[in-house]
């Protein structure tokens, strides 16, 4: 019994509890804190807009917003209020464009004149901007300062790379050219590498020859019979000219042949090689292979030998000889430093045995060698060097 009376007296205190009005405290995490929360405005969604309706700091929306978490799920809190509060912080408080009342306030737009963004500068008057361009362009246009010498490149070309540019090998061959004491600047052996030179002005020789180290052209064509020895020709005869028209530089032939006469004639663009190699003073031989008709007297080489005379005066072989004798048919060998028209068939009209067909077979150190008719190729440096020792340049 007393069991039951005790339970009765518990009983009655939970249901004075429950009916007695005072709330038990909430735990954390609770409904109430969820109601109490869903009026409140997150702190992204509050307001910031100035000068609103209701005052100074928005005191109307303040008290819309105490109403509305007063009343929990009232028409007046929730999303409502939540998109004004968007709009208005899009608006003043970030500097964009005011929307609503915040536009209608203060400004020079309220009075109806042209609105100008912030940060937009007011236009430049036109002299302005043409004096700027003029103190640009005198910044820029200022004379270039020479420095000295001691500061700036250094005059001329290495030695190596000047010979390397002529053809006379790989740069790393140049240096062995070097080392090997075989190169000469202006008569002076060069013994060491990287020595700088002018390829305009200074004389280099390797191995006692002169290296063409400018930009010249030596040709050796073996010319066909019917070819004429001019580089145009107005009659429209086949010419010399013919065999170089893809050359952009122009190029000259030294000396000349007649047009029935074949062999080797020099093609450059260096004159001054040109005309010391026809110039009687330096005496450059040249050598030629006459088929006549014999028999031919012992002493023929001889006369040659002494001076033939001549319309234009005597006229002298250096040498004469037989290359081959078949029955009457003779093949012989004439070499002679004039440079007159015909002189070759002339000499050997005067002796009594014309020629049949005249070939030149060299020109100074130049042979013709197998090269075949109608066929131009590109001289050497070596041969280049033997043919400027041979008129001392």
């Amino acid at each position: 019994m007393r069991s039951s009376g005790r339970n009765n007296r518990d009983s009655g205190r939970a249901d004075h509890r429950g009916a007695g009005g005072s709330t038990p405290r909430p735990k954390a995490g609770g409904k109430r804190d969820d109601k109490q929360r869903a009026g409140r405005p997150r702190p992204e969604e509050r307001r910031y807009d100035v000068g609103g309706s209701g005052g100074p700091g928005g005191s109307s929306d303040r008290k819309d917003e105490r109403g509305g978490s007063k009343g929990g799920g009232s028409k007046s809190g929730g999303p409502k209020s939540g998109g004004s509060r968007g709009a208005a912080a899009r608006g003043g408080a970030k500097g964009g464009p005011r929307t609503g009342a915040a536009s209608k306030g203060s400004g020079p737009g309220a009075k109806g004149g042209p609105q100008r963004g912030r940060g937009q500068a007011p236009s430049r008057p036109r002299e302005l901007d043409a004096k700027i361009e003029e103190r640009n362009r005198a910044r820029h246009n200022k004379p270039q300062v020479k420095t000295p010498k001691t500061f700036g490149d250094e005059e001329g070309e290495r030695l190596q790379k000047v010979l390397a540019r002529a053809g006379m090998g790989s740069r790393r061959a140049c240096e062995e050219l070097i080392d090997q004491a075989r190169v000469e600047v202006n008569g002076q052996v060069v013994m060491e590498q990287g020595v700088r030179v002018d390829p305009e002005k200074d004389e280099i020789k390797v191995d006692g020859l002169t290296v063409a180290t400018q930009s010249y052209l030596f040709f050796a064509l073996n010319k066909p019979a019917g070819v004429v020895s001019t580089m145009e020709d107005p009659d429209g005869r086949q010419c010399l000219g013919d065999y170089v028209t893809n050359r952009e530089t122009r190029l000259f032939h030294v000396g000349r042949l007649d047009t029935e006469t074949e062999g080797i004639i020099l093609l450059t663009n260096h004159g001054e090689l040109a005309h010391r190699l026809t110039h009687p003073r330096y005496g450059v031989k040249k050598t030629y292979l006459a088929a006549i008709q014999g028999p031919l007297p012992r002493d023929l080489g001889k006369q040659l030998k002494d001076g033939i005379q001549l319309e234009d005066g005597y006229a002298r072989a250096d040498h004469f000889r037989v290359v081959e004798n078949t029955g009457k048919n003779y093949l012989v060998e004439v070499t002679l430093h004039e440079g007159r028209k015909h002189i070759v068939r002339r000499m050997l009209a005067e002796a009594g045995f014309p020629v049949e067909r005249l070939v030149r077979t060299s020109f100074g150190p130049i042979p013709l060698g197998d090269q075949k008719s109608g066929w131009l190729r590109r001289m050497t440096n070596t041969e280049v060097g033997m043919l400027m020792r041979e008129v001392e340049l």
